[in-house]
This record gives C-alpha cells, sequence and structure tokens, in this order.
C-alpha cells in the first residue's frame, strides 16, 4: 500500500513536470523564435504588471504594514475617534503622489466612515482649493474640511525631529486623526496653563506635552493671570506646574475663583528641594484637603520598581480609577524625583465636601528621603517607608443638586501628581534626545488626566506611540532610488535579449 502512494506520489510530479516543461516549450518554440516576438512578450508582461499596479491604486486596497510597530496602518483609537462622526469630511491632498504612504493612511479612515472622503488633486486641476487655503502652488499640503471648519497641515507638520540623531519621527496618523476631529467638533476643549510662577511652561520644559494636547484636538493657551485678573471663563482644565514662587493675592482670589464655579485643576508638583513660604499656594491645595508639600523625594529599594537600579527613577503602581483604568495592563508609568502627597484626615476631609481617590502609588518598600547629603542607596534610620501617594483625584462638591428646582450641583475636580518632569521635556540619559514623556505611559497618563478633567472621557486610552523612526530621502536620493527599481530591471531585460540572441545566431 505504501509502494502503491509513493508510485501515486511520483507519477503526479511527473505530470507537473511535464506540464512545466511544455509550457516552456511553447514560449520557446511560439514566442522566443525571433527577437520581434520576444520583444512583444516583454512588452505584454510589463504592461501586465503596470496594469495591475494601476488597478490596486484603483481599488485602494490598503497596503500590507510589515513594519513592527504597524507605522502605515491606522490603529483602533483612530479608529474609536472617527467611527460616529456625523458629518461630512473633505480630506484633500494637493500635491502629493498616489503613492505617499500618508494618502495611504488617509484613505484608511474612509473604510471606517463613509461620511469621510479622501481626494487627490494639484494647484491645476484645482485652483479654487490653493486659493481658499492659501497653499502655494509648487507646495505640497492637507486640507481636512467640514462645512466652513477646516485645518490644512503642510508636509513638515507630518513629522518631528531629533536635532542629535537627525531621525524623522512620523506624527502623521495623530496630525490627522486631530484635524478630523477638530473640524467636526461642536466646541474645542480649553486648556490654560499658569505662567509666572514656576520655570515650567509651554515654552520651557513642556513643548512636547504643549504638540501632543494639539493633537489630541484642545486649544492650548498661556495664562499670564495678573494681566487677566482673572481664570477665562472658557476653561475647561487648568494645569498648574511645579509653583517656585508663592501666588499673589491677584492670582489666589482668580484660582479661588475658578474652584469655586467648578472649574477644574491638573497640578504637576516635583520633589521639593528647600523650604519656600508658599502661603498662597497651600491655600489652594487646602481648599481640597491637600497639605503642603515636604522637603524630600522618594526613593524605591525594590528593583523590579526602578530602572536601571536607579533608586530616583520609581515606577509606580496605577491604581483603578476612570482616569487610569485603560493604564492597568500597561508598562506603567516612570516617575523622576517624586514626592509624595500628603492629605487631612477623612473627618477633615468630609467636613470639606471633598472625596478623595487614589490613582499612583509607590510600592511597600519606598522610602523618603529629607537629607540630600546622604549617598546610601538603602533607607536610613528615621526615613519614612510606606507606599506613598504620589497621584490622587479630589472632588470637591461646591453646591448639592437642587431636586425641587432640577438645579444642577457643582463640583471642582483637581488631580494632582507629585511628580512633574514624568509630563515634561526633561530627558532620561544624556545619551538619547527622547523626552521622558515620549516613555511607557507617561504620555497617556497626563492626556487622560486632561481629557477627564475636560469632560471627554471618549479620549481617555492608550495611544500609538509617535516615537516611529522613518526615513526622507532627498530629491536626489529619490532620484537614485527611482532609477534603481525601473532602469535597472529593464536593463536586465534588454541584455538578456541580446545574449539570447547571440546565442541564437551562434546555432
Amino acid at each position: 500500500m505504501k509502494k502503491d502512494n509513493e508510485s501515486i506520489v511520483g507519477q503526479e510530479n511527473v505530470d507537473k513536470k511535464e506540464k512545466s516543461n511544455k509550457f516552456i516549450e511553447i514560449i520557446k518554440k511560439k514566442w522566443l523564435i525571433d527577437s520581434s516576438k520576444t520583444i512583444l512578450l516583454v512588452a505584454i508582461i510589463l504592461a501586465f504588471f503596470i496594469g495591475v499596479s494601476i488597478l490596486m491604486q484603483k481599488l485602494q486596497l490598503t497596503p500590507i504594514d510589515l513594519t513592527e510597530e504597524k507605522l502605515f496602518t491606522l490603529t483602533d483609537e483612530s479608529k474609536e475617534k472617527v467611527k460616529d462622526i456625523n458629518k461630512d469630511i473633505n480630506i484633500y491632498f494637493i500635491g502629493y503622489s498616489d503613492d505617499d504612504s500618508t494618502l495611504d493612511l488617509a484613505r484608511q479612515y474612509t473604510k471606517v466612515n463613509e461620511k469621510i472622503k479622501v481626494e487627490t488633486a494639484t494647484s491645476t486641476d484645482r485652483p479654487d482649493l490653493v486659493e481658499k487655503y492659501g497653499i502655494e502652488t509648487s507646495s505640497e499640503g492637507i486640507i481636512v474640511e467640514a462645512g466652513e471648519k477646516y485645518k490644512v497641515l503642510a508636509s513638515e507638520d507630518l513629522y518631528t525631529y531629533d536635532s542629535t540623531t537627525y531621525e524623522t519621527i512620523s506624527i502623521a496618523e495623530e496630525k490627522l486623526t486631530a484635524a478630523i476631529k477638530s473640524v467636526s467638533a461642536e466646541n474645542l476643549p480649553k486648556v490654560y496653563f499658569l505662567s509666572g510662577y514656576s520655570s515650567f511652561s509651554l515654552t520651557s520644559g513642556m513643548q512636547y506635552l504643549n504638540m501632543y494636547l494639539q493633537n489630541e484636538v484642545n486649544e492650548v493657551e498661556t495664562l499670564d493671570i495678573i494681566s487677566e485678573g482673572k481664570v477665562p471663563d472658557d476653561c475647561n482644565t487648568l494645569v498648574i506646574a511645579s509653583p517656585e514662587d508663592d501666588f499673589d493675592d491677584i492670582a489666589t482670589k482668580a484660582i479661588t475663583d475658578y474652584i469655586n464655579k467648578g472649574g477644574n485643576i491638573l497640578w504637576l508638583n516635583a520633589a521639593v528641594a528647600q523650604s519656600r513660604e508658599l502661603t498662597n499656594v497651600n491655600k489652594i491645595l487646602e481648599m481640597y484637603g491637600v497639605k503642603p508639600f515636604e522637603v524630600g523625594i522618594i526613593r524605591e529599594t525594590e528593583t523590579s520598581k526602578m530602572v536601571s537600579d536607579s533608586p530616583d527613577l520609581i515606577m509606580p503602581e496605577i491604581q483603578y480609577a476612570d482616569v487610569t483604568n485603560k493604564l492597568q495592563d500597561t508598562e506603567g508609568v516612570i516617575f523622576v524625583n517624586a514626592t509624595k502627597i500628603n492629605t487631612i484626615d477623612e473627618e477633615a476631609m468630609t467636613n470639606l465636601n471633598v472625596t478623595k481617590t487614589e490613582l499612583i502609588k509607590t510600592s511597600e518598600k519606598a522610602y523618603f528621603r529629607t537629607n540630600f547629603t546622604n549617598t546610601s542607596n538603602a533607607p536610613q534610620e528615621g526615613e519614612e517607608q510606606t507606599a506613598f501617594l504620589v497621584g490622587a483625584q479630589f472632588d470637591k462638591t461646591i453646591t448639592e443638586k437642587n431636586e425641587e428646582t432640577g438645579e444642577n450641583g457643582i463640583t471642582s475636580k483637581l488631580i494632582i501628581y507629585g511628580e512633574n518632569f514624568f509630563a515634561s521635556d526633561y530627558q532620561l540619559t544624556e545619551t538619547t534626545q527622547t523626552p521622558i514623556i515620549a516613555y511607557r505611559q507617561n504620555k497617556d497618563l497626563v492626556l487622560n488626566s486632561i481629557a477627564y478633567l475636560s469632560d471627554r472621557e471618549e479620549d481617555i486610552t492608550v495611544r500609538k506611540s509617535t516615537g516611529s523612526i522613518t526615513y526622507t530621502a532627498t530629491e536626489q536620493e529619490n532620484r537614485i532610488i527611482l532609477a534603481i527599481i525601473t532602469a535597472v530591471p529593464l536593463l536586465i531585460i534588454v541584455i538578456g535579449i541580446i545574449v539570447w540572441t547571440k546565442r541564437r545566431r551562434q546555432k
């Protein structure tokens, strides 16, 4: 029986070989009989491949993405954000070639939501768009419009650069998704950064956060509270970053009024290295039951909770809450020079009409160092060792809901982290220019906190990293690449014809 099976398989292989030989013989006798027919055969093959290529472009099939980070595939997060948009969105690519990777990415939005349309154009066939949106004739531009709302993206908006390594980092998906959300949104959240009291600002130390926030469809502005005299009425979230100078009376009153109207605050506070008199700063914190920050720094002893065996680079434990629930099963966050958040007791908190929710805690083996001259990595006698609270949410009820009149209650929310560097441009090591906000889920933690405070819980998510490195060829390099992929195959075909002709004449 075994021999019979082997003979059957062997016969099948012989039949396949004979069919293959017959096909080759037909090609030789009918198409390679003379040079003209050979050239015609080559032309037919080339025409076939060109035809298939054109058909693939017209079908706009999603290209196969073989990159590890899936750089050219639309993420589930972007799909979720655009799938329910009920406005007609037109995306025009002016001056882009049909095989551009960003254009391929944009076409994937149309498969998620039929309201989104993507079209390529040139300044010649659509001069109306070029004139209306101010795109230069010789340049590339992407127009995202919905009715009267629009956003124009230049090609340089789709990338950011590492000035040390000269690597190009693509942020095309973030920019496209943000533009689509921006033109389709009724109102954009307004985020204000308090200035004048800290060395951290949108232009110094937190430029990446500024960029990420704008990519998330927010309007971001700096608040000079002295000149304004108040927190603007359209403020959805006020960001206060590590105050180093005390608030003056104008700022204190303005922030207090903002809280009493139900305003929300994100407070980032790095470890305190020296004692400062911050009376008014502490008055604002006291409204939520938060005690003044102590001089000192949190250090870890558990190796699995620190980075590169550095006790100051800690990986705290994320607690379950509305703000952090999407981050629980991720790599987590990295905190640098963190400090502990101390609060009043529960009874006093109740008297303030405040409820506390824990967001981030250290391990039980962490300790609090107050003597910075001590270089030992082990906790010393008298140093507090416990699980410290380094992230928390405080909900302060200003007025209760009135059931009789139907009037809604007013609540002010404060999210506070005993760390500031995790959301900054600070570099984790001297050997890289990557800001710490780009590591792990640091970016997600701060962006999710602002989304929550701005009443946009649908934007709480785990985002795709923008640290994907791509290569952008110069014009000269592009010509060389095109020459290689077109001229070289043609040259091989011509050489093959010449060699075959010479051999035929020799027979």
